[in-house]
């Protein structure tokens, strides 16, 4: 009974975590950039079950001269609970919102832009960029963003019309200005984690590459969260919860009744 008790709780920490990476989701519904979470579970290592007894001398699976052979014969395998086992993120193309706006980008396919933080480059595809006021190219943070040296943008002030073109090249009445910083990396989209605010950090090691991807100017890639999905998610999510919930109780009245009346006899 202990074993079910703990059993089932461990599903409701499960179904727990799993709404906390659904609510998540569809708190960042409207978030530029966004990519979904999705929590990866998996049981612990299964017990396996034989019949107690029937390693004795006298086999209690012959009855009346029908026996199932030797050896005891395999009831199953017991399960013992789940666990959140990772937590990865969907990349999947977000839609294209067309805002009109030169300074928001868009990337279709592989690709980041990178951004200067105080702990070090970091990368986003939330392009929803603005000119500062002392004309350099930052987000809505007020972060800088880089070129492919690793240097802020710096946009003329007298500027009319700034056009980024497919590759990154930015160009400002005509003239060259500079070229975004636009990367991937080798090792897939793994090699980055999220650390919140839009931006990911490169795992150890990595290191970036030319993206692959475009750019779109006048545009901004909106989150690949679907509300739909995910409400059924939740409800499913819920229903799971509560269906451990109720294990947990009844397991809980087993072990009340043991103690308090099997015991007695």
């Amino acid at each position: 009974m202990w074993r079910g008790l703990y059993t089932a709780a461990t599903g409701m920490i499960t179904e727990s975590r799993r709404t906390d990476v659904i609510a998540n989701n569809l708190a960042n519904v409207n978030t530029t950039g966004f990519k979904k979470d999705e929590a990866v579970t998996s049981d612990f290592e299964p017990m396996l079950i034989r019949r107690i007894d029937d390693q004795r001398e006298k086999d209690v699976t012959t009855f009346k001269g029908f026996s199932l052979g030797n050896g005891a014969p395999v009831v199953g395998q017991l399960g013992l609970g789940s666990q959140v086992s990772d937590i990865v993120t969907d990349y999947s193309q977000g839609s294209m919102q067309t805002t009109g706006n030169p300074m928001d980008l868009a990337i279709q396919g592989n690709g980041f832009f990178i951004i200067e933080t105080p702990q070090g480059e970091r990368y986003t595809r939330d392009g929803n960029f603005y000119k500062s006021a002392t004309n350099r190219l930052v987000t809505v943070n007020g972060q800088n963003v880089l070129d492919d040296r690793g240097r802020p943008i710096d946009l003329p002030p007298e500027a009319v019309h700034v056009t980024i073109n497919e590759n990154g090249a930015i160009s400002a009445d005509g003239n060259p200005v500079a070229r975004l910083g636009f990367v991937e990396f080798a090792a897939g989209r793994d090699a980055v984690a999220k650390e919140g605010a839009s931006l990911y950090r490169a795992m150890e090691g990595q290191q970036p590459i030319p993206g692959t991807g475009s750019i779109q100017q006048g545009a901004l890639e909106r989150s690949n969260t679907e509300i739909v999905s995910e409400m059924v998610n939740m409800i499913a999510n819920y229903r799971s919860y509560e269906a451990s919930s109720k294990a947990v109780v009844t397991q809980d009245n087993l072990l009340d009744k043991s103690v308090n009346e099997v015991g007695r006899l």
